[in-house]
C-alpha cells in the first residue's frame, strides 16, 4: 500500500524594485522631510500681492479725498445673510459731473456680491466666492455705453500656510487669447521677511505682445507694529512704503514712487497720519508736490456720519473742498437684527464651574 507524500512549494518572491520605483520613493521621502522641516519653521502667511501695502493705503488719503457735495443713503434689509441697498449722490465736483447711483450688497459666509448702476446706465459689479479658506475666486466687471470702457476681470487667490498665489485675467478673449494676464507668488522666507515675483503678459492684438516682471519685498516687525514694503517694476519704476502704528489710536505712513525710465525721471513722496477718536476719524497728508490734504469722518450717531474733505495745492494756488453725509436707515427690530432673543425664547444657561 502506497502513501502520498505532501509536497510544499514556496510562494513566489516579490519582484525586485526597479530603478523607477526606488527613485519615486526617494523623491517622495525627500519631499516629506522638506515639508516637515518647512512646517516646523511656523512661517506666517505674507498676504496677497494685491494687499502688499494695505496698511499704508488705509492711512493715506488717496482713496478718501473728494470735492463737491456727496450723500449716501443706505438701508439694511437683512442681517443674516446681510443684504442692503444704497442711494448715492454727487454734485458740485471740479473733476467729475453730477451723478446718481443705486447699489446693492449681499454677504454671507462664503459669498460677497456688490453691484452699482448710475443714472447713465453704467453698471459695475463684483463677486467674491470662497470655495474654502484657501481658495477664493473673484469676478469684477464694468459695463459702459462708451466704446472701449467695458472691463471684465477674472481672478483667483490661493492662500497657503506661508505663501500666496494669485492669477488674474483682464478682458481675456478665448478666441485669439488677447487681454492682460497676471500671476504673482509671495513667499515668507522668515517670520519677518517675505519675497515675491509678479509677471504681466499683455496681448492687445494677436500680432502684438509684451511681458514684464515685477519683484516684491515685505518686512514685518516681530510685534507687527511697523511694516515696510518695496516693489521694483520694469522700466525703472520703484515704489516703497512704510507704515507704523504709534498707539492704539495713531498710525503714520510714508510712500515713495520713483520713475527712472529713459527720457523721464520723476519722484513723488507722501507722508500721512491717521488719528482714531471714539466717534471720529481724522487723516492728514502732505506730499512733495506741495499738496496738503485732510479728511474728517465724524459720527454723530451709529447711523449718521458727516464727512469733510479738503486739499490745498500751494504750487498751483488752488484748493478743493468737499462735504458729505452718510445715513444708514435701519428699520429692523433688535430681534430681527439678532441683538436680543425673540419673545418667549429662554436664554441658554451659563455652564456652572
Amino acid at each position: 500500500m502506497s502513501s502520498s507524500i505532501p509536497v510544499t512549494t514556496d510562494p513566489p518572491s516579490p519582484p525586485a524594485p526597479g530603478p523607477s520605483s526606488s527613485s519615486s520613493r526617494w523623491q517622495f521621502g525627500l519631499y516629506n522631510r522638506f515639508a516637515t522641516w518647512r512646517k516646523s519653521l511656523e512661517l506666517p502667511n505674507p498676504g496677497t500681492s494685491e494687499n502688499l501695502n494695505k496698511e499704508a493705503k488705509n492711512t493715506l488719503l488717496n482713496n478718501y479725498l473728494f470735492d463737491g457735495a456727496r450723500a449716501e443713503l443706505s438701508k439694511s434689509l437683512s442681517m443674516n445673510p446681510m443684504f442692503s441697498v444704497t442711494h448715492s449722490f454727487n454734485m458740485g465736483s471740479q473733476t467729475i459731473p453730477p451723478s446718481y447711483g443705486f447699489g446693492a450688497m449681499f454677504i454671507n459666509e462664503q459669498l460677497f456680491m456688490h453691484g452699482n448702476v448710475d443714472h447713465e446706465g453704467n453698471l459695475s459689479a463684483r463677486i467674491n466666492q470662497g470655495w474654502s479658506p484657501s481658495n477664493i475666486s473673484k469676478v469684477q466687471t464694468q459695463l459702459s455705453s462708451t466704446p472701449g470702457q467695458s472691463v471684465v476681470q477674472l481672478e483667483h487667490d490661493y492662500i497657503g500656510s506661508d505663501y500666496s498665489i494669485n492669477a488674474k485675467a483682464v478682458n481675456p478673449s478665448p478666441v485669439d487669447l488677447t487681454g492682460i494676464y497676471m500671476g504673482s507668488y509671495l513667499q515668507s522666507l522668515t517670520k519677518n521677511i517675505a519675497l515675491g515675483v509678479e509677471g504681466i503678459f499683455q496681448r492687445p492684438s494677436p500680432d502684438m505682445s509684451e511681458f514684464a516682471t515685477a519683484y516684491l519685498a515685505k518686512y514685518t516687525s516681530t510685534d507687527k507694529s511697523w511694516i515696510a514694503t518695496a516693489q521694483l517694476q520694469g522700466m525703472g519704476i520703484i515704489q516703497a512704503s512704510y507704515w507704523q502704528k504709534l498707539s492704539d489710536k495713531v498710525d503714520v505712513a510714508a510712500d515713495l514712487q520713483v520713475v527712472a525710465a529713459p527720457g523721464r525721471r520723476d519722484a513723488l513722496a507722501t507722508l500721512a497720519a491717521r488719528y482714531e477718536l471714539r466717534m471720529a476719524s481724522f487723516r492728514a497728508q502732505l506730499d512733495s508736490t506741495g499738496k496738503v490734504s485732510a479728511f474728517l469722518e465724524q459720527k454723530f450717531a451709529p447711523t449718521f456720519s458727516f464727512l469733510v474733505s479738503g486739499e490745498i495745492d500751494h504750487f498751483k494756488n488752488s484748493a478743493k473742498v468737499g462735504v458729505g453725509v452718510m445715513i444708514d436707515s435701519n428699520t429692523m427690530t433688535p430681534e430681527e437684527m439678532g441683538l436680543v432673543p425673540p419673545p418667549g425664547h429662554l436664554p441658554t444657561p451659563m455652564p456652572q464651574p
